[in-house]
């Protein structure tokens, strides 16, 4: 399989037991894309399954951001329009592409998966994030 192709102008916040925080971005952000805190700025930053740090992703973001400017993301919720196709029942981690979403199984020995949640239908993933702070052997 491939990453997601998102669709920015599509993604939309879930509207049930949804939990979003804002923050500053430190990249210029597109709506879709996974983020994670940086551990010395507390600016957002692109996810990336090839570094553990990177890997610690805590959302997506809802909107585009530039960098030095407020972003919103969306840390959990049931069914967050991500404005990709996805596959119905498939579980979706941080790619080894900066910001992008990828199925699990698209993951190799050496990367640090961190599970974004699945596709409970077309267009829409739950989201529950799961780091797991461990290389894939």
């Amino acid at each position: 399989m491939a990453d997601l192709t998102i669709t920015a102008a599509n993604v939309r916040p879930a509207t049930v037991n949804a939990s979003q925080e804002t923050g500053i971005a430190g990249a210029s952000i597109t709506a879709g894309q996974v983020v994670y805190k940086d551990a010395t700025t507390s600016k957002y930053l692109l996810a990336d399954a090839d570094l553990l740090a990177s890997s610690r992703a805590v959302g997506i973001a809802l909107h585009a951001s530039a960098d030095n400017q407020p972003l919103t993301v969306q840390t959990k919720g049931d069914d967050v329009t991500i404005g990709a196709t996805v596959v119905v029942g498939e579980t979706y981690v941080v790619s080894t592409t900066t910001g992008g979403i990828a199925p699990l199984a698209d993951l190799s020995t050496g990367d640090f998966p961190t599970i974004l949640g699945y596709a409970a239908e077309a267009g829409k993933l739950k989201l529950n994030i799961v780091q797991y702070g461990v290389a894939k052997a």
